[in-house]
């Protein structure tokens, strides 16, 4: 449980440094590699809306643009009473790069709840599609 609350306190304290003046919605992710690596990101908020880059976004860019490729678990928290997961955005990079992800979300309160990537985005879009066409 060590390595977990390891994950959930790297996921809580990013989300002390999320950059969201317009929506006021702060997240914090961290991301594991197979190796036990946390790389972990906040949400960063642009006032033009679309170029808002998510928490898990940055967190899994951080750690593949520093050559990691295998992923075990990401966490995310929010200041929410219900748990919030990905995004449909988030969702579809994640699967793309770490398509057996456990998330592990975490709200206000500190209350955990797990669910595996594969059954937030069912019926995936992923490359073997391209491969097709």
């Amino acid at each position: 449980m060590a390595k977990m609350d390891k994950l959930i306190t790297a996921a809580q304290q990013a989300k002390l440094q999320a950059l969201a003046p317009y929506s006021n919605f702060h997240v914090g992710a961290a991301i594991e590699t197979v190796a036990g690596k946390i790389y972990a990101g906040c949400n960063i908020e642009s006032s033009s809306y679309g170029l808002t880059c998510c928490a898990e976004r940055v967190a899994i860019f951080k750690a593949l643009s520093e050559g990691e490729r295998e992923f075990t678990r990401l966490a995310v928290a929010a200041d929410t009473e219900e748990f919030c997961t990905p995004c449909g955005a988030c969702r579809q990079v994640l699967w793309d790069y770490a398509k057996n992800l456990e998330i592990v979300c975490i709200n206000k309160r500190g209350d955990v709840h797990a669910v595996e990537l594969k059954n937030l985005l069912p019926e995936a879009f992923d490359d073997h599609l391209l491969k097709q066409g």
